[in-house]
């Protein structure tokens, strides 16, 4: 019995029709990545001692994994325009003033786990218009794991799509196909929630309740959003970061973590919710608005609206 070849992420986009440019650019990305995990070592402990735009502590990290993707970005030639959580002001590629995409970025999704050696990640959106835009208006989005495995899971509006970091029969670091056209598990089995339980709504402290005591959900969480999110992607289950009395609008930032993850979920089969409508149809004209983070299997999100109605 022959072993199937296994699909890279450049063999898997091609098979999907997915643009040239775009093509490049994702995977372009996810070895950018690959490169800048093996630098992590050198950046793990302390901070630069200044704040960033949103007056939050900039571990070492952070900076220089910002500088690196964003510099590695710009030299793809794909790329125009660069809006990212560490930059005060979004990053003009000026030598490339017609590159087709302008990128959102979260360079480091979680880094608050750094010292414990807890997993984090990074986020990126891209779109063929400069900002302000829906999500919906997204034309692909994925995101990097830097766990005890390493991971790349892609939307380009076709799926949901999940690759594995391996080595060729050269020593060469890949990525690989591990899961294609994922779907949200039903029914779900986890749940995690940030925020201070103090703080929420009460309406909402009762369905935080109920998913314990009615529907049976384990907790999961850990400070990451990437590998909260990863946990309902493979189990099912609802993940949410609600409005608090210090943070009314939420603590999520719409532009560089809710509408990329968001497209990533409906593509699999979730929905996604601001407490208003899909995050993908939230019109904002501050990139860096906070918006309240809902994103769970169908049938719990439609519960969570009547508990909340």
């Amino acid at each position: 019995m022959e072993v199937a070849e296994p699909i890279t992420l450049y063999q898997h986009m091609e098979s999907r029709g997915v643009e040239t440019d775009l093509r490049n650019l994702i995977y372009s990305f996810a070895s950018i990545a690959l490169d800048a995990q093996h630098h992590f070592p050198k950046y793990l402990r302390g901070t630069l001692g200044d704040k960033n735009k949103y007056g939050e502590a900039v571990a070492k990290l952070d900076e220089w994994v910002n500088g690196y993707l964003c510099d590695n970005l710009v030299k793809t030639g794909l790329v125009r325009k660069i809006y990212s959580e560490e930059l005060r002001e979004p990053l003009l590629a000026t030598a490339n003033p017609k590159a087709p995409f302008v990128v959102t970025l979260d360079p480091l999704d979680g880094s608050s786990n750094i010292i414990t050696n807890n997993a984090f990640g990074s986020i990126v959106g891209v779109y063929k218009e400069d900002l302000p835009k829906k999500g919906k208006e997204l034309v692909a989005a994925f995101y990097k794991l830097y766990g005890p495995v390493n991971t790349l899971v892609y939307s380009t509006g076709d799926g949901t799509h999940e690759f594995v970091k391996h080595y060729d029969s050269e020593g060469n670091a890949r990525f690989y196909l591990l899961g294609e056209n994922l779907k949200i598990p039903e029914p779900g089995e986890v749940f995690g929630i940030g925020g201070d339980p103090t703080e929420w709504d009460a309406k909402f402290l009762k369905f935080a309740k109920d998913l314990f005591r009615v529907e049976r959900l384990k907790v999961r969480y850990c400070g990451t959003f990437v590998a909260d999110f990863s946990q309902i992607l493979h189990r099912g289950g609802i993940f949410a970061y609600p409005p608090t009395k210090k943070s009314p609008n939420g603590k999520l930032r719409l532009t560089y973590e809710a509408a990329p993850m968001a497209f990533i979920w409906e593509q699999a089969g979730g929905a996604s919710w601001s407490g208003k409508e899909s995050l993908l149809d939230v019109s904002a004209l501050d990139v860096d608005a906070r918006t309240p983070v809902y994103l769970g299997n169908k049938g719990l999100i439609e519960r969570l609206k009547l508990a909340l109605a």
